[in-house]
């Protein structure tokens, strides 16, 4: 999703950094990257303005709850909060030295539809989801906070949960929409939300989840 995100903005002439794990795929595109681990401090280069923010973690760490041990919640925490945390603390000054700007962040379909394997996810993104609203009134009106919270999407991180055609279809049938999301719909969400054409969105949870949080059609 994120790789895809970057595609379409460079398409758009959307001048962009970024900071990732593993910056090689980014860099072929041609976009300065700096170094980046959710685990370690921030200490990130940042222009002296930045209209947008996306922070766009990815884990999926599913099992039954007796299997899970403390260590993992917290890692799920340290990645998708306290992450989001330390980069948007670094970026604050940049963003609020913008006329107007705009953060996107991440949750996940599980939180608002409860599922079985997911207790340790849907616990770190309800925190993010918590932490986006208080901070987009805590930041208004000059910087605006929403949150993407996406279905399973087709990307390599769901693989193994898309490795056959049966867990395709049934997946697909999951879903109100009978369809798997792809990375092109959340990219193009997410252009969306960083462009004016969104400035009266704030503080929103945002469900590209082909209806299944919401949905029943049986």
């Amino acid at each position: 999703m994120g790789l895809e995100t970057v595609r379409r903005l460079k398409a758009a002439e959307v001048p962009m950094m970024a900071a990732a794990r593993t910056p090689g795929p980014l860099e072929e595109l041609g976009i300065p990257t700096q170094a980046f681990d959710a685990g370690q401090g921030v200490n990130l280069d940042l222009p002296e303005r930045l209209s947008g923010c996306v922070y766009f973690p990815g884990s999926i760490n599913l099992k039954p709850f007796h299997r899970f041990e403390p260590a993992d919640f917290l890692s799920e925490i340290q990645t998708n909060l306290i992450g989001a945390v330390s980069v948007l603390q670094a970026a604050m000054p940049s963003l609020k030295a913008s006329e107007s700007a705009s953060v996107v962040l991440f949750s996940t379909v599980a939180v608002a539809q409860g599922m079985p394997f997911h207790t340790s996810v849907a616990a770190a993104k309800g925190a993010v989801e918590g932490f986006a609203r208080a901070l987009a009134a805590e930041w208004a009106p000059k910087v605006r906070v929403n949150v993407i919270a996406p279905s399973l999407t087709d990307t390599p991180l769901a693989g193994s949960l898309l490795s056959s055609d049966a867990k395709r279809e049934a997946s697909a049938k999951r879903h109100p929409s009978q369809s798997i999301g792809s990375p092109t719909d959340v990219a193009a969400l997410v252009e969306f939300l960083l462009s004016d054409a969104s400035k009266f969105i704030t503080g929103q949870v945002i469900r590209p989840d082909g209806g299944l949080s919401s949905l029943r059609t049986f």
